[in-house]
């Protein structure tokens, strides 16, 4: 019988989803409206800035991919937690909760994707930068270089210009380096700059030696920072994997001990109930944790 049930709750969402839909509004327009003006209000600064890049740069997900993440994990969710508990109540609610970790997954996803735009531009940066310096042997006429030549986007691009000004306002380049190695701590961004100071200040007879092994450090760099992504890429799908093996290994040992004896167990025990629920809420913190950070922690350096 609640099965039945659970088939008939499938049906009614399926039957609204489709009415929202035919409506021209969908499911994830129906959320956005209702969370939106608590999104203004409280989200990060700093986090519309990132989503709003993102957005420009295309990789922003689709209606369709969101209703799409809001109706698988609120699904498994619900059937993960109804062959746990055999309860609809349970279930409704931990589908509820599965929905809330949409947002916060693509606010992760959001960080990533722009930590390594960031890195691509620091690394256009940096490499331009030290070809336009081997010409013009001198700091500021280089950055100009690279600012006129259109190979920069916002907010690096901004950030050289400020750059330029400050060089210009100062009449020396130090306070444009420290303001530029403090906005984007890269080691690539402080060695090179570093460099250069040394030799606009002190001179040096073998500059164009030293670029050239400064050039080769960043490729270097570059290509170990792509690899990392390529076998992280291939590490977390093999950890989304494990993680939904041990929700599946949980309900084994239902089956082993018997699915009326599960039942009667978790019905008259409420440290079982509390037992089985520690564990879902675990494997579901340790995929999230997971997620993070592989979403956080890029490897950029």
């Amino acid at each position: 019988m609640p099965a039945v049930i659970l088939v008939l709750i499938a049906f009614i969402l399926l039957y609204l989803f489709v009415n929202w839909q035919s409506s021209g509004r969908g499911v994830y327009n129906t959320i956005v409206d209702a969370v939106g003006v608590a999104y203004e209000k409280y989200a990060p600064y700093s986090f519309k800035q990132i989503r709003e890049k993102i957005k420009q740069l295309g990789q922003e997900y689709t209606v369709r991919q969101y209703t799409t993440q809001i109706i698988l994990y609120s699904g498994c969710a619900a059937v993960i937690s109804y062959f746990y508990f055999y309860n609809i109540i349970i279930s409704l609610i931990y589908a509820l909760a599965a929905i809330c970790v949409v947002p916060y997954l693509s606010y992760l996803r959001c960080k990533r994707l722009y930590s390594e735009f960031i890195f691509e531009q620091i690394q256009t940066y940096t490499t331009n930068t030290i070809m336009e310096f081997a010409t013009t042997q001198a700091f500021v006429r280089a950055i100009e270089g690279v600012y006129a030549s259109g190979v920069l986007e916002d907010p690096v691009k901004s950030d050289v210009k400020v750059m330029i000004d400050l060089a210009y306002k100062n009449g020396s380049i130090e306070q444009s380096i420290e303001f530029f190695n403090a906005k984007y701590d890269f080691f690539i961004v402080k060695n090179m700059h570093q460099l250069f100071l040394q030799i606009t200040n002190e001179g040096s007879k073998d500059s164009a030696m030293a670029l050239e092994n400064m050039s080769s450090d960043i490729d270097m760099l570059v290509e170990a920072v792509y690899r990392d992504r390529m076998d992280r890429a291939v590490f977390h799908r093999k950890f989304i994997q494990f993680g939904c093996v041990l929700y599946i290994m949980a309900l084994l040992v239902e089956f082993l001990i018997g699915i009326d004896v599960y039942i009667a167990m978790i019905k008259e025990n409420i440290l079982v109930n509390i037992l089985i629920h520690l564990i879902l809420i675990g494997n579901t913190y340790f995929l999230l944790n997971g997620e993070k950070y592989y979403n956080e922690n890029v490897g950029a350096e």
